[in-house]
This record gives structure tokens, sequence and C-alpha cells, in this order.
């Protein structure tokens, strides 16, 4: 038996599976209400807790990602992220293009100009761009939250920096929480203190308080539509003038998940009803519901759907990242016995 058959048995592949279909299921079901609020939300749909997508731009960015970390063996930077998009132009400006947010298509189209990754997010607008994809960073650098921010903070300066980068802050704390919701000792609060403790204390301040803020506010209410009139009462605390900046996103993500107390459908859900940049929101909670629980933590109807209108295999995706994350740990491992060789000379 060959150790990819291995890893495809292992707790290791069945997180990573529920991460990325956690993550395309969120972004799904969220299509339909995204930009709306809630009150439409109910008006139009009821409740919404199904969907018929592949899902938006979340997806096709979270594809290209975990192409440029198979590609590195998990060493990804803003650089290797880049060529994957040159390299992938149509995924972009294809027929999803509708869907992506200006700050993607502004970078990309800097790219194909020559501009070098790191000057390519200069003068770019707020977004969740990066926060919204950023789950196969989490994948490769399993159980290890800080060294998945560290990563997620180079490979979101593709989009945003300076001015605007409480984004990677954003990318940052996603990642860290998909890294530690993979280990097998996670629960729902390991995984929202990791979030939080990835973020630098002072430069990524503003998005630690609203994060803060958030998760305050739905542990003080304790129940999901208490929690949602509350934000849109308290409108400007909570909100910003572009729905998908992450100081709003991230945030919500992170508080509605903490209510779902982990739980994929309840995360995925609450999110998609809960109205503004649902589709992201929605993704996001359900790429970190997905490594806590697993594949086996989602509904066998919204796996077998999912599997049917994907449009890249998520079991082959989980099976190149988890691949990646054991050929990274292995040369980390070789790394330190070089180095305990040194210490012990």
């Amino acid at each position: 038996m060959d150790d990819q058959t291995d890893l495809k048995r292992s707790l290791l592949y069945r997180k990573a599976l529920g991460s990325l279909l956690g993550g395309l299921i969120g972004d799904a079901v969220g299509t339909p209400t995204e930009g709306k609020d809630y009150a439409e939300i109910e008006q139009r749909f009821g409740w919404v807790a199904d969907f018929d997508t592949d899902g938006t731009d979340d997806t096709v960015m979270k594809n290209l990602l975990a192409e440029a970390l198979v590609h590195t063996e998990g060493y990804a930077t803003a650089d290797d992220w880049a060529q994957v998009w040159l390299d992938h132009w149509a995924d972009i400006f294809g027929e999803k293009y509708g869907k992506f947010f200006i700050s993607v298509v502004n970078s990309a189209q800097k790219l194909r100009c020559g501009y070098l990754p790191r000057m390519a997010s200069l003068g770019n607008l707020p977004s969740s761009s990066s926060a919204m994809c950023i789950s196969p960073v989490g994948i490769v650098n399993a159980c290890n939250p800080a060294q998945a921010a560290r990563q997620a903070y180079d490979v979101a300066s593709l989009i945003h920096t300076y001015d605007a980068a409480f984004c990677q802050d954003g990318a940052a704390a996603m990642a860290a929480a998909v890294a530690e919701a993979m280990s097998p000792k996670a629960t729902a609060a390991s995984v929202l203190r990791a979030a939080s403790a990835a973020i630098v204390p002072q430069s990524g301040r503003e998005m630690l308080e609203r994060i803060h803020r958030a998760c305050e506010l739905a542990a003080k209410k304790g129940e999901y539509k208490a929690f949602r009139a509350a934000v849109y009462a308290e409108g400007e605390r909570f909100f910003c003038r572009i729905t998908c900046d992450s100081r709003e996103t991230v945030p919500l993500t992170l508080a509605l998940f903490q209510l779902a107390e982990g739980d994929v459908e309840k995360s995925i859900t609450y999110s998609a009803n809960f109205g503004r940049d649902t589709d992201t929101i929605a993704s996001m909670a359900g790429a970190i519901a997905g490594a806590l629980r697993s594949v086996e933590g989602i509904r066998s109807d919204w796996v077998a759907k999912a599997q049917q209108v994907t449009r890249v295999s998520q079991e082959e995706l989980a099976s190149q990242l988890v691949q990646a994350a054991v050929s990274k740990l292995r040369r980390e491992q070789e790394i330190l016995s070089l180095l305990a060789g040194i210490i012990l000379a």
C-alpha cells in the first residue's frame, strides 16, 4: 500500500477534505443572499439551507492558492501565487469574472503588465479576497497556527498591504483558525483563541478589537437571531462602507462560528442568512468548521452535491495538500535534526 493511500485513510485527510468542502458549500449556500440584508433574505427566501452552484470567486481563488501550495510542497509565497494567477488567467477573467472584487482584478492586471508581485497590491481597496480563500494555508500548516499566520501574511500581500494591511490580519486569522482546527485536540474555543493570537498585536489592533467586539456580543446574546438583530441595530460598530471589507467579514465569521459551536451546518446557514457578504462569510465559516469536524461532520447530501457541481475535484485537492503538508513537515524535521546536531556537537 502506497503512502497516498495511507494518507487518504488518515484524520489529516478527512479534516483537509472537510475544510475544502465546507468552504465550497458555504460559498455556494451564501451565493443567492449575497449583498442583501437579513430582512430581505427572510422575505424572499425564508431560510436558505441548500445550494445548486459551485460557488463564486471565493472557491476559484482557493483552488488557485491550493495549486501554488502543491507546486511548492507547502511553501508558496506571494510570488508563487502570482504565477498561478498568470498561468490560469481564464479562471479569473472567465465566466465568473463578474464575481471578482476590483482588488483582485487590479492586482492581476498589474501582474500581466509586468509589475512585481510585491508592488501589485498598492492602492487596492479593502476586501476579503485573501481571507476568503486562505484555508489551504491552514491545511499545509496543520496544527501550527502561528506558522500558518506567518505564511498568510506573505501570501495575502499580493492583494493588500500598507494602508489596507488589516486585510492581511484577516487572512492570518483565518489561516490560523483552520490550522488549529486541523488538530485532533482542537475545540471551537481553541480555534477562536488561535485566530486572535495569530494577529500581530500592535499593527493588527483594529482587527483584534473588532473580533473581540463581535465575539463578545455573540456571547452576550447567546442566540443567533438575537445576535443578528443586535449587529444590525448597532451597524456602525460592526459594518464597513464596503461590505466585503475583512474588518467586517472576519469578526462576523468568528462570531457566527462561535454561536454555532463549530457545527458545520449551523456555521454555514447562520452565515448565509445573516446578510451582507454572505458567500464569503459562509465560505470562511464553513472552511473552519469543516476542518474542525472533518468531512464526517458535513451533511452527506451536501457532500454528494458538492462532488457533483465542483469543477475541481476537492478529494484530489485535499490529497495533494495533505501530501504537501507531510512533505513540509518532513523537511522541517530534517532541519530540527540538523539543529540538534549542532547544539550537541
